[in-house]
């Protein structure tokens, strides 16, 4: 049984990011993870790029001019995109290595299978695929994307089992549905 999402009048649509050096940011995004170019150009001083992977969305990411070479913080955390299975996750993994993405970690979180790695500039990604269990987070254990589907799903659900909060995906959504009608009815 899939729970019912509660109506909602504030969906997430897209980031942007300050980036140093526009041309390199944008076919990094355009080559490692097939983004398209919607639109260009420049606003006062400021030149964007829009990017989109869903026709419905004008852009899913604007890259604009300005970031400080010296930045010292990005405040950033990271990007994460979802995958719908581990034959993705893969593809994603070597386009980004061959691109030039950093600082790469397969890794699962029990509730999901994920890579993590740094962009030109940095800015920390996360391409993940979920799996059917839900488990306490934080939670973060390393992986190797070479080993079959099988035994990548089968620790990661072993990994899970371990906490005392393990269930279904569907048992938590069905949760957190919940939970989110009592806060919008608050």
């Amino acid at each position: 049984m899939t729970p019912s999402k509660p109506a909602s009048d504030l969906q997430f649509s897209h980031i942007g990011l300050y980036v140093t050096d526009l041309p390199r940011m944008a076919r990094f995004y355009k080559q490692a993870l097939r983004f398209t170019q919607t639109d260009a150009g420049d606003l006062g001083s400021v030149q964007l790029v829009f990017l989109s992977r869903d026709p419905g969305e004008h852009h899913q990411l604007v890259l604009a001019t300005g970031r400080p070479a010296d930045m010292a913080f990005n405040v950033v955390n990271q990007i994460s995109f979802r995958v719908p299975d581990l034959a993705a996750l893969r593809r994603f993994h070597d386009r980004l290595l061959a691109e030039g993405a950093s600082d790469m970690h397969p890794v699962t979180h029990g509730n999901a299978v994920s890579v993590y790695c740094r962009d030109p500039e940095g800015n920390r990604l996360e391409l993940f695929m979920d799996t059917p269990w839900y488990c306490d987070q934080p939670l973060r254990e390393p992986i190797d994307l070479r080993q079959t589907d099988e035994v990548i799903l089968a620790q990661a659900e072993a990994i899970a089992r371990r906490f005392p909060k393990f269930m279904s995906r569907a048992q938590w959504q069905a949760e957190v549905a919940r939970r989110m009608q009592e806060d919008q009815d608050a």
